[in-house]
């Protein structure tokens, strides 16, 4: 609280700035939509549309650098799905939609996005519509979270007492998620339209 208090000292800015840390951080942070409910329940003259814009804005900045920091651990994954991964970008690349359509339906629901930025790092995906479509799914869904806040958050923290076993269950999803997509052999996939797993082998050591 002590922290919300601070940051919300300096409006939406603060709010702002919040939401770029959090999500430039791969793991062990809290949900986005639970920052921005609790600013809104300490300060409820704030307008529900401009803070969930401004949060949109900083979390798809966020993810922007998340994105950029996880291009950098390429070089240590494994060949296998290093080829594995160039080729769902191919293929979503040769998609009008394909980018757009995957983000946005990760920033319109309470999906983890982080595994999402860390996959699109690795697969060196380029086109802006990723931060296009994960900014308006992002600016709806808080929109929803926020107005709903007091309603959605009071079970959250009581499903989770205690609130680093919620964010660490969150977080081992989204790793076992990652692990997954980046096993699935794509070019069997797309071509054969068959579900073939490649050896789960992430990371070249």
């Amino acid at each position: 609280m002590d922290i919300f208090e601070f940051f919300s000292e300096y409006s939406y800015l603060g709010i702002f700035l919040v939401l770029i840390g959090v999500n430039t951080a791969p793991i062990l942070m809290p949900p986005s939509w639970i920052i921005l409910t609790s600013f809104y329940l300490l300060d409820p003259s704030l307008n529900i549309v401009i803070l969930a814009m401004v949060g949109a804005t900083g979390a798809t900045l966020g993810r922007f650098f998340l994105k950029k920091i996880s291009g950098l651990f390429r070089k240590f994954v494994g060949e296998e799905q290093k080829s594995n991964l160039d080729i769902i970008g191919d293929y979503l690349n040769r998609k009008k939609y394909g980018y757009i359509i995957a983000s946005f339906l990760f920033g319109a629901t309470p999906l983890p996005s982080n595994m999402l930025f860390i996959a699109y790092g690795l697969m060196r995906a380029k086109s802006a519509s990723i931060y296009v479509g994960f900014w308006f799914g992002r600016t709806i869904s808080y929109i929803m979270m926020i107005y709903f806040g007091d309603a959605v958050l009071r079970p959250f923290f009581e499903l989770f007492e205690d609130r680093l076993t919620g964010i660490l269950l969150i977080d081992g999803v989204g790793i076992g998620v990652l692990v997954v997509f980046a096993s699935i052999n794509w070019t069997v996939l797309i071509t054969q339209k068959k579900l073939k797993f490649v050896k789960p082998k992430i990371w070249r050591i």
